[in-house]
């Protein structure tokens, strides 16, 4: 399209998109056709005058990040994507590299499960997006930095932090720990020009004797369903399944957190779920 811009694109992409297809409710008496300036600014992490700036052209130089939270919020598919970062003045991601976009049926279906507590990882095990359950449930990542909510780091150096605000007791994930190891081990092979994962894997050799001795003995590991009880300020402790989904044509993968209906544990996960809002919530920058 001649003439057109970084700023004239996500225009275009905003009026796409209607508040449902980001799980916001869609109010009768609704001026805007798409979605407004303010809800593409909180579905991104940014502020509402830096996307007035992007859009008017008065900011020129977004970073990579910026874009690619940008790229989340508005659902754009990987063409799409590359073709943000190019008005950007930014190189597309590479192949070869672990990708940080959220397919758009993944965050259609996001949109629509606030009531389970979903968490979006990607290959490298750096939490995405979540859905607002999974913020009162586990604790609001909103703040933390790619650092504080990766995984791995959490589960071999103890950072729960970034993925938990509370106390988590772990009854059965024996396997987790190989399964996660087998699964960085894989996202080696399958990104091999992404800097960050030597940098992670070197790191964890450094820091978890565990970590060294499973990446030292090539440990292999599936994924299994778990339990989890977490110990909620709020409520008390919560006992959930915790399942692990893959998403065919996709590096992301899927955490999962249900309850048995009707049981102590429902009535608790109901209680503080209904404080949360209704749509899916990606990192912010």
């Amino acid at each position: 399209m001649d003439g057109e811009t970084l700023g004239t694109a996500l225009r275009r992409w905003r009026d796409r998109l209607s508040p449902r297809d980001v799980g916001l409710p869609d109010r009768p008496g609704r001026r805007a056709a798409g979605l407004r300036r303010e809800e593409l600014a909180d579905l991104a992490g940014l502020s509402v005058d830096y996307v007035i700036r992007l859009e008017q052209g008065r900011a020129t130089h977004p970073s990579a990040q910026v874009v690619a939270s940008l790229a989340r919020a508005l659902q754009l598919q990987p063409t799409e994507r590359d073709h943000a970062h190019r008005l950007a003045g930014l190189l597309p991601p590479a192949a070869g590299t672990v990708s940080r976009h959220v397919p758009p049926g993944v965050q259609r279906m996001l949109s629509r499960l606030g009531d389970f507590p979903v968490g979006v990882f990607s290959a490298d095990w750096t939490l995405l997006m979540w859905t607002p359950a999974w913020a009162v449930l586990i604790g609001d990542p909103t703040d933390r930095s790619d650092a504080d909510r990766n995984l791995i780091r959490a589960v071999f150096a103890g950072r729960t932090g970034g993925l938990s605000g509370w106390p988590v007791r772990q009854h059965d994930d024996v396997g987790l720990p190989s399964a996660l190891v087998a699964d960085l081990r894989t996202a080696l092979v399958d990104h091999p020009d992404d800097p960050d994962l030597p940098a992670l894997i070197a790191e964890m050799r450094a820091t978890s004797a565990d970590f060294a001795q499973l990446w030292d003995q090539g440990a292999v590991g599936r994924h299994v369903s778990s339990r989890k009880t977490i110990e909620h300020p709020d409520v008390g402790d919560i006992t959930c399944d915790c399942d692990v989904l893959t998403v065919p044509g996709s590096d992301v993968r899927l955490v999962v957190y249900t309850v048995a209906d009707g049981s102590t544990d429902a009535e608790r996960l109901e209680f503080i779920r209904v404080t949360a809002g209704q749509r899916a919530t990606s990192a912010k920058y």
